[in-house]
């Protein structure tokens, strides 16, 4: 009876992992896309940080323009009646606080508005304006009496983080910006560019 070659264990135990590793290449990259391709709100509600505003308190985001100091029933504001004067949103890194009733008027334009408590240390807020400059639709500021280290808002939406390497500050971004304002496409160049929670009507036929 002739001798069967001996199998090529090497091998086979090779070309199991070349096909494992493609069978999780191609897994991997059907999910990415699937979460990709879900509505952004949907996103926005499928991480764990995140308070939906627009699902449980739709009344409190109108869109009226008022002048003068306002009061927002959340701090800091994901939205509501605002100046008619918006913050500059077009990537810019305040170094100080600013006025709700301006930020919520960036809000409705679709932009995200990345706040942190004042003693945050430097890398970590270093770390947050990598997000945010640069970066049309997108501005930060320091705030005071938050009740978490880091806070994101956009229309409608909050996410609270306690490190600025936390991947959800991402995510929010990608699926907030320029989607989840009701004024989708309004400018963020052109607004108000000094710091200050003394609101400032300096546009009063503004968008």
């Amino acid at each position: 009876m002739p001798t069967k070659p001996p199998r090529q264990w090497g091998v086979i135990g090779l070309w199991t992992t070349v096909g494992l590793a493609t069978v999780l290449i191609i897994g991997y990259a059907a999910f990415a896309s699937w979460r990709g391709a879900r509505p952004w709100n949907d996103r926005l509600t499928g991480l764990a940080g995140v308070t939906d505003y627009a699902s449980t308190n739709p009344a409190w985001l109108t869109s009226a323009h008022k002048s003068g100091p306002l009061t927002y029933e959340v701090t800091p504001s994901v939205g509501g009646s605002h100046n008619s004067s918006w913050q500059n949103c077009a990537g810019d890194v305040y170094d100080a606080p600013i006025a709700a009733e301006h930020a919520t008027h960036s809000l409705e334009h679709g932009a995200v508005w990345v706040t942190y408590r004042p003693d945050l240390p430097a890398d970590q807020v270093a770390r947050l304006a990598e997000h945010v400059r640069g970066v049309d639709f997108m501005f930060m500021s320091p705030h005071d009496n938050l009740d978490a280290a880091i806070s994101l808002q956009a229309w409608g939406y909050r996410l609270t983080v306690d490190d600025a390497a936390d991947e959800q500050i991402r995510d929010f971004i990608g699926a907030a910006r320029m989607k989840a304002g009701p004024e989708q496409g309004a400018p963020c160049p052109g607004g108000i560019t000094a710091t200050g929670t003394t609101p400032r009507d300096l546009n009063p036929q503004g968008s």
